[in-house]
């Protein structure tokens, strides 16, 4: 099976702190991978490794076989990324920072309208499309980048915590034309802290803690016969608290019963 994303060794250090330490991964075309992970673990740093945003002290990631970091050109071309907390051209209307995206993709003018305005549309941005952007809510800031990753029709879509901020209407706006996308031949990876949200949607996850892989496979594989929850607290050893903290009831009122 054609490999949408491969990691090869990737390694990143910041001062004494590993942040992603020798991971490798591939992810199957045409599936929807989900990667998930502690705060800390390493995710956002990979998705960035692998994306071109941030160098790698180490290994090597190829995109559709297209290494990022040798012939970054080529990998950028065939996939739409959306970072966790990018900036955006906010002084620029919805309508054209997704124009701008376009022609920065060199799509041309006639393809950027027609798909500018089906992406507005289906993200429910028609309405907004001629607000500039700093005036957006977090959730139509997400939407409106969405758009520009989308704009290019790419092979492969990466998102950082693409759900984040995003109200449950959008929300499911966005689950569809990602469903929508892979069902017709695209991949999507996507990060997430939220383990009902992977398990509904993705037919693939890997599980990384301390900047290491420590499961991967499909969704039954990783379940094994459990919730994803539960095999995710299991596998980066999260414990419930064991703190006595009855205090919080708080100390009794005048007049409350004894």
């Amino acid at each position: 099976m054609e490999a949408a994303l491969t990691l090869n060794a990737l390694s990143k250090r910041f001062g004494t702190k590993v942040a992603v330490d020798q991971l490798s991964l591939q992810v199957p075309a045409g599936s929807m991978f989900g990667l998930v992970g502690p705060n800390g673990a390493g995710k956002t740093t990979t998705l960035s490794m692998a994306t071109g945003l941030l160098r790698p002290d180490g290994g090597q990631a190829l995109v559709l076989g297209r290494d990022v970091w040798v012939d970054p050109p080529a990998a950028k071309a065939a996939m739409g990324v959306l970072p966790d907390g990018l900036r955006l051209f906010d002084r620029l209307s919805g309508r054209e920072l997704i124009t701008y995206s376009g022609r920065l993709r060199a799509v041309s003018e006639s393809d950027i309208t027609q798909r500018r305005e089906a992406l507005l549309d289906a993200l429910g941005l028609s309405e907004d499309a001629d607000k500039l952007v700093i005036d957006y809510s977090a959730g139509m800031t997400k939407k409106v980048a969405l758009a520009c990753a989308l704009i290019h029709a790419p092979r492969l879509i990466i998102l950082d915590e693409p759900f984040e901020a995003v109200d449950p209407v959008s929300g499911d706006r966005i689950r569809t034309i990602l469903r929508n996308f892979v069902g017709s031949g695209g991949t999507v990876i996507f990060s997430s802290h939220v383990m009902e949200l992977v398990e509904s949607l993705c037919d693939r996850v890997a599980v990384i803690s301390e900047g290491r892989l420590v499961a991967h496979g499909t969704i039954d594989e990783i379940r094994d016969g459990s919730t994803l929850q539960a095999r995710f607290l299991h596998l980066v050893g999260g414990e419930a608290a064991t703190a006595d903290l009855s205090w919080l009831t708080g100390p009794a009122l005048p007049g409350d019963p004894a």
